[in-house]
């Protein structure tokens, strides 16, 4: 609960440290896991005080055991070692320092490591992170390659040794940090985001020599993983040896099998290179040769047919057809034409012949009402009606006489 506190009613710093011991002592036992940084065993001292560090992050705490506690696993633990404690939180007062106080010590074995791991495993690749379409393409040629690895380093050594004796103007930006220990993850995790963010750095690799299971567990950090994860800059993984395998190898968009042959998947020879330009200018010059040569080949054939000799010629032929054609034409129009004359001839011989003005000229007379109609029957007329008669050479009126 919060306390009433004024700067005209502040309390003592001694009460305030009992408080929050008190706060703290309600705190039941806790089992902790970490990595031992200091170790202090006193000769004749039955206390034993260990610091107890998160290998992920910079945060510590002192850890007190009587001897007794301590000797059960003397032999099984060091600094450096892993080890899960259960322990009761303790507030010192009169220094105001906050400790465990550790009734069980068990040391991490590596059995424990590796099943822990494949959980981890598991549940990183069930979120998608070692998946194949989420891995960056390496460029060709990268002009700045950012290196994290340990200071002086074999590692370090190999990789810049064969990346410049494969391409000679290959640059790099190193960030020296530990890669084993408490230390290792967070200065890791630090770099690599420093690179990432870096405007000319093409492609990261993250590097160091081989180790026991321990040694590597930087490596496999759920942290580091996922500050892998989220880099925008394609990242290589190169820890330890063949067989070696943390969860880094899983989640960098690619993974070498040595320092060394990280530095032959990044960096191009420069020899390699050469020789397949000059292996390819070759095809190409090949390529070009033999299309001239086809080329001068089907020209030669064209300029040796006889057309090409006496380009004319085939302007000749052209001409006999054509002249050919047109008397042709000539010949059968006419035909034609004469044809269709005699048919016309007899045509109008047929129409004259069976015309009226036929008929008249053979002594017929047409008669015809004074309306124009013609009289067509006897009884079609009265006496003493007026008609016209029409003959071959005109006409003339005539009057119906009364029969007999």
């Amino acid at each position: 609960m919060a306390l009433n506190t004024s700067a005209e009613a502040p309390i003592p710093v001694g009460e305030v440290s009992r408080l929050i011991g008190g706060w703290i002592d309600k705190l039941g036992p806790v089992w902790v896991e970490g990595q031992i940084t200091q170790l202090s065993r006193r000769p004749g001292a039955g206390v034993v005080f260990l610091t107890l560090r998160d290998p992920s992050q910079d945060i510590s705490l002192s850890v007190t055991c009587y001897r007794s506690v301590f000797d059960q696993v003397a032999d099984a633990v060091g600094e450096g070692a892993r080890i899960v404690v259960h322990a009761k939180p303790e507030w010192y007062a009169p220094r105001g320092q906050l400790s465990l106080r550790a009734a069980e010590i068990r040391p991490v074995g590596i059995g424990e490591l590796l099943a822990r791991l494949e959980r981890l495993k598991r549940s990183l690749a069930a979120e998608g992170l070692f998946a194949a379409d989420r891995k960056k393409p390496l460029p060709f040629l990268p002009q700045l390659i950012g290196l994290v690895c340990g200071r002086a380093s074999a590692a370090e050594h190999d990789v810049l040794e064969n990346a410049r004796l494969r391409w000679p103007a290959v640059r790099f930006e190193v960030r020296n940090v530990p890669v084993q220990g408490v230390h290792a993850v967070p200065q890791v995790i630090d770099a690599v985001r420093q690179l990432d963010t870096h405007p000319e750095v093409d492609v990261i690799i993250v590097t160091r020599g081989g180790g026991s299971v321990e040694d590597l567990l930087p490596f496999s950090d759920e942290q580091l993983v996922r500050a892998v994860a989220e880099c925008r800059t394609p990242v290589v993984s190169a820890i330890g040896h063949e067989p070696d395998s943390p969860l880094l190898d899983l989640v960098a968009d690619l993974r070498a099998s040595t320092p060394t042959d990280a530095a032959k998947r990044v960096v191009p020879d420069v020899g390699e290179e050469l020789a397949r330009v000059g292996l390819l200018r070759q095809r190409a010059l090949r390529m070009v040769s033999g299309l001239l040569e086809r080329e001068e080949y089907g020209l030669a054939q064209a300029l040796s047919r006889p057309w090409m000799a006496r380009p004319h010629r085939l302007v000749e032929e052209r001409e006999e057809q054509i002249a050919a054609l047109v008397d042709r034409s000539r010949r059968v129009l006419r035909h034609r034409l004469d044809r269709a004359d005699g048919e016309l001839e007899h045509t109008l011989a047929r129409v004259v012949s069976l015309s009226p003005a036929a008929t008249l000229q053979r002594g017929y007379a047409v008669l015809q009402h004074e309306d124009g109609s013609v009289v067509r029957a006897a009884a079609e007329v009265a006496d003493e009606q007026k008609l016209r008669a029409r003959v071959a050479d005109g006409e003339f009126a005539v009057t119906v006489v009364p029969r007999a």
